[in-house]
């Protein structure tokens, strides 16, 4: 597929707001029309997303009120990096602080770019296995989150989930992605694995 090319041109930009989260600047550019124009972008740090798997098959989900659509949301855990932290000590930190959880297996599944028309957060996903309960906390129940969370865990069988993800129950962005990328992930290696047992039987 042919990749595009920029044909947008900055000739300018400044901050108009700022905080310790995000960053609004205007660009002046000049448009793939050749007009001048301004253009709109909210910085932030990349982001996380959390699918975590009990060997059971169970993900741990938390569900939490979203201030800025003023609805509540049920989402894999998610959170932003820390200046110059790497994704993957992002993935364990927002793991443990929302469920009590840690993982003993990490797989990286890419990243998401979130509304990428408006900002550059880009949320890197990772599968996270073996867990255990962190000493002190309740092994991923009840109620958890910081000053400005106000988080519960929710634990459902991890094919339920990605049914909630396809019937528009679960929109999250990350964790539509997270969830469909591990069940598209597992269905073709569940296939040979089931091909390699009926090879065997035969």
């Amino acid at each position: 597929m042919p990749v595009p090319v920029s044909s947008w041109r900055t000739v300018g930009s400044r901050v108009v707001y700022a905080n310790p989260w995000i960053t609004v600047r205007e660009d002046a550019v000049i448009r793939p029309d050749g007009k001048p124009g301004i253009y709109g972008v909210v910085e932030m740090r990349p982001s996380v997303g959390v699918v975590a798997l009990t060997d059971s098959g169970q993900i741990a989900l938390v569900g939490q009120w979203r201030y800025p659509l003023g609805k509540p949301s049920l989402e894999i855990p998610t959170g932003g990096c820390e200046d110059g932290e790497p994704p993957v000590a992002a993935a364990r930190r927002e793991l443990a602080e929302e469920t009590g959880l840690a993982a003993g297996n990490w797989e990286a599944l890419g990243t998401v770019d979130q509304s990428n028309g408006v900002t550059t957060d880009v949320a890197h996903v990772f599968l996270a296995r073996d867990l255990a309960a962190l000493p002190g906390a309740t092994g991923g129940d009840g109620k958890r989150g910081q000053g400005d969370e106000d988080i519960t865990v929710v634990w459902l069988p991890f094919g339920r989930a990605v049914e909630l993800a396809l019937s528009g129950e679960i929109t999250e962005a990350v964790s539509v992605a997270g969830l469909l990328r591990v069940a598209l992930g597992e269905r073709p290696a569940r296939a040979g694995r089931e091909a390699l047992t009926r090879g065997a039987s035969g």
